[in-house]
């Protein structure tokens, strides 16, 4: 396919996302305007007007400022703990039979249920919010990485075996190319992990930040803060997801030689 060819496709997938975030938008526009109570939901008009009064509120912008702290805390954690416990768990067969079940038992226990214990162990504050934030990203990380080495020819091993390959030169040349497509993806879905995990301490266990804020304009039912508070929180989102994205695109197509 040409170089042409693959930006005109490119191009027609930016489009459509953008025509259906234009879409939403509206909708939530008619949506607020003429069918939802305006005590309960605000029109994007009104909350993106907001948006000066509400960063003008105190403690609004430190807000946003401790929770990039605590994500970016929390997802390299995350990162460095799940491709530690990856390799451990899928390099070799008889520890991932063994740890697997168990792995995929921590996975599915609801991770809202262990909030009361981090508590406890780490209070209500900045590390209760990174503990929880780890709990939810490294399981996407580890999953991952362990999943992908059992994808590995076995051939690969042997070659590697009989050529003298170190475990350097075994990992740099087998190992990393074939599990690193998953992997930038696994970093994705990690980072939103790590995201909903720190929101959720702070609403729970939080007398400060976004959480708090979420819970003080919900309280008083003031939905254009609300939805304004939301909204930059999701922007974030999508621009840390748009960035490891294109990290994805740069270092998955390499040649690893």
């Amino acid at each position: 396919m040409s170089q042409v060819a693959l930006l005109a496709k490119a191009g027609n997938r930016n489009l459509v996302r953008l025509l259906f975030m234009a879409a939403l938008l509206l909708l939530w526009e008619c949506a607020a305007r003429f069918w939802v109570d305006p005590m309960f939901l605000s029109p994007p008009s009104r909350v993106f007007g907001h948006l000066d009064a509400l960063f003008a509120r105190p403690g609004v912008l430190q807000a946003y400022g401790d929770l990039m702290a605590e994500l970016l805390i929390a997802f390299v954690v995350s990162v460095a703990l799940g491709l530690l416990l990856g390799l451990a768990v899928g390099l070799a067969k008889s520890t991932r039979e063994r740890m697997m079940p168990i792995v995929l038992l921590l996975y599915g226990t609801p991770q809202i249920t262990i909030l009361p214990i981090v508590m406890l162990a780490a209070g209500v504050g900045f590390g209760s919010k990174v503990i929880f934030g780890i709990t939810h990203g490294v399981f996407p990380v580890l999953l991952s990485v362990a999943s992908s080495l059992q994808k590995v020819r076995p051939i690969y091993h042997v070659s590697a075996r009989a050529f003298g390959a170190t475990p350097w030169q075994k990992f740099r040349y087998i190992l990393l190319p074939c599990m690193l497509p998953s992997f930038f993806s696994s970093l994705r879905l990690s980072m939103i992990a790590c995201l909903l995990g720190v929101l959720l301490a702070e609403l729970f266990a939080s007398t400060k930040g976004i959480g708090f804020f979420t819970r003080q304009f919900t309280d008083t039912f003031d939905p254009t803060s609300l939805f304004g508070l939301i909204s930059v929180a999701v922007v974030l989102a999508i621009s840390l997801n748009a960035s490891l994205s294109w990290m994805q695109s740069r270092w998955v197509t390499r040649q690893w030689t």
